[in-house]
């Protein structure tokens, strides 16, 4: 099935002539697309028209085509990305290497905020830096890739529990860790907390893991809505009190969200 443009021209037969004009119809499937974020999972054509700009007409024309062709799926009247696109994802991301994605993404959040910006992985009860793109400041946190911390300690670990409740489950069998004053040791607080990371998407602790500073993390899922991994940002409370942090949470999901969208992921449902 082929669809025309608004000045009539058949995209199938475009040539990549001298002046190589990229096809329009896709610039406006792209924007129709991006529309669909893991915070608006689901849009009206109103809302897709209202995002995009694009003339309603415009947009009804290339969602029916959308649906047709298995981009996008529809309940009722409103729209989800398509099923057909998380089969596609699973092949662009097999033997891909995630650590392309991460880290451009961590040195963006890095010169945004000017603070550390790193990724952690699970490895059983414990997290491990796997990425870091440093802060410029002289008075910083050290951090490395290889750094390994207890898992039930700080704003990543906390992440990490919170979308892998098995994980969770096990750690809070087990005595905690104490490595400050700050630092949860008790387990229905702790549980507690890994259950209010989930319900907002996003953590933030102060002095747990280190006197005297902080961090806040959020989470990262690949096609399958399995967690990758969290994305941190940290830095001395001087700098980043928990206010500052709070300020810092919307730009901090936008980039994990980024690294999901990149990966071909999803958010649970």
């Amino acid at each position: 099935m082929s669809s025309r443009d608004e000045h009539g021209r058949d995209p199938a037969r475009a040539t990549d002539g001298a002046t190589h004009t990229p096809l329009l119809v896709l610039g406006k499937i792209t924007e129709i697309l991006n529309a669909f974020t893991l915070k608006r999972p689901s849009l009206t054509l109103r809302e897709i028209q209202q995002s995009t700009g694009l003339p309603t007409s415009t947009v009804q024309r290339l969602v029916t085509n959308l649906v047709a062709n298995g981009f996008l799926d529809r309940a009722d009247d409103r729209f989800r990305i398509g099923v057909r696109m998380a089969y596609w994802a699973a092949a662009a991301a097999k033997d891909f290497d995630v650590l392309a994605v991460v880290n451009p993404v961590l040195k963006d959040l890095r010169d945004v905020t000017g603070e550390t910006a790193c990724f952690f992985r699970a490895e059983g009860e414990h997290r491990v830096c796997i990425a870091v793109a440093e802060t410029h400041h002289a008075l910083r946190r050290e951090m490395s890739v290889g750094r390994i911390a207890p898992i039930t300690v700080g704003s990543s670990g906390r992440v990490l529990l919170a979308w892998n409740p098995d994980l969770a489950d096990e750690v809070l069998q087990h005595e905690l860790p104490q490595l400050t004053d700050s630092t949860v040791t008790n387990r229905d607080e702790l549980r507690r907390l890994i259950k209010q990371t989930a319900a907002d998407g996003y953590a933030i602790t102060v002095g747990e893991r280190v006197d005297g500073a902080s961090g806040l993390a959020a989470p990262v899922f690949d096609s399958a809505a399995d967690l990758v991994g969290a994305l941190m940002i940290q830095g001395p409370t001087l700098r980043m009190p928990y206010e500052k942090c709070v300020e810092w949470v919307d730009v901090l999901v936008e980039h994990a969200e980024r690294i999901t969208r990149a990966l071909g992921g999803r958010f649970p449902s």
